[in-house]
């Protein structure tokens, strides 16, 4: 029996760099948590305790802080920048990862009028991206993570199997909701990435709205096959989507009713868990895979 050293990578995980664009009197605010790895020749540092090939952790940090000093921009463009220096650093190095992770903030009004250099951070979502540089061949992830929606009406859920252990009722009115994780994989290396996120963003939202639900298995794939449809340098698109219940809440005991269709206020309770959690990938046929590009991104099927 022989034992060997199997695939491995190392890296510098969640550096956290903010970045204040001072310029002008209107200031610029960036915010990004920034994990690098590297694949290579990294044997000797395993079995051997040898660490001639390397490259310290410690310096990939201060890689991201000095590169974030030259200017971020989107974190795509930060990623590819940081991915392809790393990956040809050395010789002995033959690839890297870089994710980013982008937290959006807000400027806080003052008199009806955004201030120049307050802000607020809104909500929980999460803008990502996922540079992988393999050779000559570098590939680009973005997504969004808690990107919570709802609906009031316009899903339902019925059609299902029932066996001894099912009790849930068929419904033609519930409220729909769900906190959208989703990442998809670019053909390119050379896009307007601030927009062209916007606009897979918008379609994403614009198409949970207006698909009415048989199942959020359904909405998930209307969600997928959307933006495939309108941006051809998408190749493929990964959503995790947990369904977050909201159940109809019995207030019999009070005398009151609860009823769709009688009453004009509804009244639910938000059940957090356990919850359904919806996972799926929705694909062209006719652009190769590129699984290289995803290894090391949690999650999903």
């Amino acid at each position: 029996m022989a034992i060997v050293l199997g695939p491995n990578q190392y890296g510098k995980a969640e550096v956290r760099v903010v970045a204040v664009d001072r310029s002008s009197p209107r200031h610029e605010l960036v915010d990004l948590n920034v994990s690098t790895s590297l694949r290579g020749d990294f044997a000797a540092a395993h079995t051997r305790g040898d660490n001639a090939h390397v490259l310290t952790t410690d310096a990939q940090k201060n890689t991201v802080f000095a590169f974030a000093r030259e200017g971020v921009g989107s974190p795509e463009a930060f990623g590819l920048r940081l991915a392809r220096h790393l990956a040809g650093s050395y010789g002995w190095i033959t690839g890297a990862r870089v994710a980013v992770e982008s937290y959006g903030w807000e400027r806080i009004a003052v008199g009806g009028r955004p201030h120049e250099h307050a802000f607020r951070r809104p909500g929980g979502e999460v803008r990502t991206a996922v540079v992988t540089a393999d050779g000559d061949d570098v590939h680009v992830l973005a997504g969004l993570g808690d990107l919570v929606v709802l609906k009031t009406t316009g899903s339902e859920f019925s059609g299902f199997p029932r066996d001894r252990y099912t009790t849930l009722a068929e419904t033609r009115d519930r409220v729909l909701a769900t906190a959208v994780t989703a990442r998809w994989r670019y053909t390119g290396t050379d896009l307007d990435w601030d927009a062209r996120f916007a606009a897979v963003r918008t379609t994403l939202l614009e198409t949970f709205a207006a698909t009415h639900s048989l199942a959020l298995q359904q909405t998930l794939y209307a969600m997928g096959e959307a933006v495939l449809e309108r941006f051809a340098d998408v190749a493929e698109v990964r959503m995790s989507m947990p369904n977050r219940h909201h159940f109809l809440q019995d207030l019999s005991a009070f005398g009151l009713s609860n009823t769709p269709g009688e009453d004009e206020t509804l009244v639910y309770h938000a059940d957090d868990r356990p919850y359904g959690l919806i996972e799926g990938t929705v694909l062209r046929d006719d652009v190769p895979p590129a699984e290289v590009a995803w290894l090391g991104t949690p999650g999903f099927c």
